[in-house]
């Protein structure tokens, strides 16, 4: 083995060490924040390795030139793009960095395809996957990201719409195995370019019609396929750090696909080739008005609670009122009441999506509950405050079977005796179902940007 061997089989283990260290800090909120600087200089430290060891090694200063200013391209690009984007739209980054990854996986195959030579089996079988999963990953999330977006897009499926969906997977498949095979460069650059060509409109094709009410868990779904194809992308390029990465993000986005799945109550089948469902149907022409207060009353109520909850939702998020949701804790707390923050699996618009935006407002990890713990306090709190939260506090998920959201976990806040709901207006939730929560006899509505009425009620609080 000759030292450039060495030093890069040294850098990869060190890489590898760095991510799983990382990995493992990120698992709680106090020490996050040290595992993505771990995780991070260990993927730097594998990219420099990697292209700087090789450019060296053909002893080509055009190639470290142009290694150094890939790092400094990508590098810069997305530290702007990431410092730029807002906490709300975090989904949308998450989802574009997954796809562009996928995509990454993809060309990476397809350059080893265009520089020829005869692979062995495995190598075959893995690029074959590795590189059409890829490129759908990519198709998909951007689609994804257009959703989350809230952009346009055709709505609906085509009658055959599974198969069709099949049949470009397997084309994509096919040409690239072909692509592989091929001895004319010509044809293989062809093949190649078609198969992730077919491959994108395959993850395209997949993702249009699924809802935006599903997209956390579609976006999990193509994370742990970009994880498995840069895995096999690093069997075919002997990377020991890019294949741990990959296995790591494999099935981590594999665990996070199903664990989102069983939040919802839907299985990954469903979510993907069957849609959300219709709307449900009206519960009677006699339903009643929703009951509306103003922030003084609603100060009220809070104040001679004994036990608070606090359900945050997307609407909060979009207001950007975590940091007026904390000073509202504060100040209960300051007059003897318990607040808690009831935190359901898919508020938000991507797993722990609530809880970043209320660490970043200084809310205490241990007030944070689960949905599980959430409905246990529910049940004895003297008062909720639901921010922004529509689908995730839906009573048809448990007692509406016509309902598409009937059987999905739910966080009962009905249960309490009185529930105060922050909202802008009368629309519809992400699922565009509606909710009989706001018309309830113990609910009351304050309308309005939730930053706004969240300072107004503050306001009331400190004059009590």
């Amino acid at each position: 083995m000759s030292v450039g061997d060495a030093l890069l089989a040294g850098a990869d283990f060190l890489a590898a060490l760095l991510l799983l260290v990382g990995l493992k800090a990120m698992s709680h909120p106090r020490t996050a924040r040290r595992g993505i600087l771990a995780a991070g200089v260990g993927m730097l430290l594998a990219l420099l390795a990697n292209l700087l060891l090789d450019a060296l090694g053909r002893g080509s200063l055009r190639l470290v030139f142009l290694a150094f200013a890939a790092l400094l391209l990508g590098g810069g690009l997305s530290a702007a793009l990431s410092r730029r984007v807002p906490m709300t739209a975090m989904p949308q980054m998450v989802a574009l960095f997954n796809g562009l990854g996928g995509a990454a996986a993809a060309l990476l195959v397809f350059g080893r395809v265009l520089a020829g030579g005869s692979p062995a089996p495995l190598a075959l079988a893995l690029a074959v996957f590795a590189a059409p999963v890829g490129s759908a990953s990519f198709g998909g999330s951007l689609v994804a990201v257009a959703k989350l977006q809230d952009w346009r897009l055709p709505a609906g499926r085509l009658p055959a719409h599974r198969t069709l969906t099949a049949l470009l997977i397997a084309v994509s498949f096919a040409l690239f195995a072909l692509a592989l095979l091929a001895r004319a460069p010509e044809l293989r650059a062809a093949a190649g370019g078609f198969a992730l060509a077919v491959g994108f409109l395959a993850g395209v094709a997949l993702t249009v019609p699924i809802g935006g009410a599903d997209m956390p868990v579609v976006i999990a779904f193509y994370n742990g396929l970009t994880g498995l194809a840069v895995g096999f992308d690093g069997v075919l390029l002997h990377s020991p750090a890019m294949v741990v990465a990959g296995v790591v993000v494999g099935a981590s986005g594999t665990m996070l696909t199903q664990l989102m799945a069983r939040a919802m109550n839907r299985s990954l089948a469903a979510v993907l080739f069957r849609g959300f469902g219709p709307p449900a149907a009206a519960s009677g022409p006699a339903e009643r008005e929703p009951l509306a207060t103003d922030p003084a009353d609603a100060a009220i109520v809070l104040a001679y609670a004994r036990e608070v909850v606090i359900v945050p939702g997307y609407g909060m998020a979009v207001a950007q009122a975590q940091h007026k949701l904390q000073d509202l804790a504060r100040l209960l707390e300051k007059r003897g009441v318990r607040v808690l923050f009831a935190i359901h699996p898919v508020a938000g618009r991507m797993p722990g999506h609530m809880n970043v935006l209320l660490a970043e407002a200084g809310v205490p990890y241990d007030r944070l509950l689960d949905l599980e713990e959430a409905n246990a306090a529910l049940a004895v709190a003297g008062a909720v405050l639901v921010v922004g939260a529509n689908d995730v506090v839906n009573p048809d998920a448990r007692n509406n079977p016509a309902s598409p959201l009937y059987g999905m976990p739910v966080l009962e806040v009905t249960r309490a005796p009185r529930v105060l709901v922050i909202k802008r207006g009368r629309g519809r939730g992400f699922s565009g179902v509606e909710n009989p929560l706001f018309t309830a006899e113990n609910v009351r509505l304050v309308y309005g940007d939730a930053a706004d009425v969240l300072g107004r009620i503050l306001g009331a609080l400190r004059e009590l």
